[in-house]
């Protein structure tokens, strides 16, 4: 077995980093960051060892998109033309429209030259929030590459034809634990971030759905993360539309005298109205990243061909109102009588918008979300199901910056106090018409939870 955990430890490298450490006992295999203390080793059944194989089909012989290695935007990416001659069909000298979703590249913003924006004149994620967009800090910038790079590599692994076995159920969530069940590839994304970060060196804590307790990581960071590595990976065998969400903080320096244990919660548990920073990345036909500082709300777009995200959007804004809602309406005898006549009301069009309401659901969190706000409308889960930390906070922040409203159905979430990591609520995300004209009337937040299965 010694020879044969060699060979699949170097096959689980490749995928998840180096920087991982591998190690097998008895029936199970162990993975955790160079620098992860003991207690942080993350367990693995062998029959996962089965699924690496198949993956690594991808390391022998990798699609197009994937001849660039991720590297950092600090590094320099091969010439278009190293990678795939001219008259290639699956070659493109530029990216030139984005279809479906009404957004473009653009060159470098109004008064800058084009050198300041990149050889071909578009403007990077990196470049944007350095010198043409907002002007963050340099610790941030230097975070932010780091999650780009963590999200480009979930997003290899989410595209890979031979992750289907990694979206099973694996029941490894702890006995009384808050959180879902967690799959192998929610554990393999979780990793990647946590890497990051640690890499970054700009991280004091990241919380995450995957852990009970948040993860301590340097005493001199000073920034918070909260993520939600990989959500809706419950579909990812039907190659449904998943996620990544996080949020960033401010260290609290106040807590800095208290035991890890108790800095790390409390720094995990900031308001939403203390966030200076939150982002989506939607793994779909395209990887865009959607975030705001605090200052708007810009998307950006994955050029795979260079491995940057390009911007596509530096303002976008939710129509005041849409014609559209997404909630799984399957629960509809389950709802509040309040719940039930806003959606009765608005899809006949008696609502205040006299057209009828069509619905929209995927059942994942962050398309259904990005539809909503590109189209307008609503997208809910009334009952206590989403997380406020790491799920309603940032993305309740990304929402108002667009010009919507985030809710629990009675109060705005920026302004909730969480109390455990792994909180749930019910959440509540639209234009501003659409989520007023909800709210008034009074009872939508479902009580009655039968236990679903689905």
């Amino acid at each position: 077995m010694e020879e044969g955990g060699e060979w699949f430890s170097s096959k689980i490298k490749s995928i998840v980093g180096e920087e991982f450490l591998i190690k097998f006992w008895e029936e199970d295999l162990y993975v955790w960051g160079e620098e992860a203390p003991e207690s942080e080793r993350r367990k693995y059944p062998l029959a996962v060892l089965k699924i690496t194989f198949h993956i690594m089909q991808l390391v022998a012989t990798p699609p197009l998109y994937q001849l660039v290695s991720f590297r950092s935007k600090l590094q320099t990416f091969p010439a278009k033309s190293q990678l795939c001659p001219i008259g290639t069909p699956f070659c493109r000298q530029r990216m030139t429209s984005v279809s479906g979703c009404g957004l473009r590249p653009l060159r470098a913003l109004g008064g800058s030259s084009p050198s300041s924006a990149g050889d071909d004149g578009f403007v990077t994620l990196i470049e944007y929030v350095g010198k043409e967009g907002i002007n963050v800090k340099d610790d941030l910038v230097v975070l932010l590459n780091h999650i780009q790079y963590a999200c480009k590599r979930i997003a290899a692994l989410v595209a890979s034809p031979f992750n289907y076995s990694l979206g099973k159920q694996t029941g490894l969530a702890s006995v009384g634990s808050d959180r879902d069940a967690p799959k192998p590839l929610d554990i393999v994304s979780n990793e990647i971030i946590l890497s990051s970060l640690r890499k970054s060196g700009k991280v004091a804590v990241m919380a995450s759905e995957e852990n009970d307790v948040p993860t301590w990581i340097s005493n001199d960071g000073p920034y918070v993360v909260v993520t939600d590595p990989l959500d809706g990976s419950r579909n990812i065998d039907a190659s449904i539309p998943t996620g990544t969400i996080f949020g960033i903080y401010k260290r609290l320096e106040e807590l800095d005298d208290l035991p890890t244990e108790e800095k790390a919660m409390l720094n995990s548990l900031q308001s939403g109205s203390r966030l200076i920073a939150a982002a989506y990345v939607l793994y779909s036909s395209a990887t865009i990243l959607c975030i705001t500082f605090g200052s708007g709300t810009q998307a950006f777009i994955l050029d795979h061909s260079t491995g940057d995200f390009i911007l596509t959007n530096p303002s976008i804004k939710i129509p005041s109102r849409g014609q559209i809602y997404s909630v799984n309406d399957a629960r509809y005898f389950d709802w509040p009588e309040g719940l039930r006549q806003y959606i009765d009301t608005v899809r006949q069009g008696k609502g205040r918008y006299p057209k009828k309401y069509s619905a929209r659901y995927i059942c994942s969190l962050v398309a259904d979300l990005h539809r909503t706000l590109l189209y307008g409308g609503v997208a809910m889960n009334p009952r206590d199901h989403l997380r406020l930390v790491y799920e309603a906070n940032p993305l309740s922040f990304i929402v108002e910056q667009a010009g919507g409203r985030g809710s629990d159905g009675k109060n705005r979430i920026l302004s909730l106090q969480p109390v455990k990591l792994h909180q749930r609520l019910p959440l509540f995300l639209g234009s501003l018409e659409d989520m007023e004209e909800l709210e008034s009337y009074g009872d939508i937040q479902q009580k009655v939870n039968p236990g679903y299965e689905v």
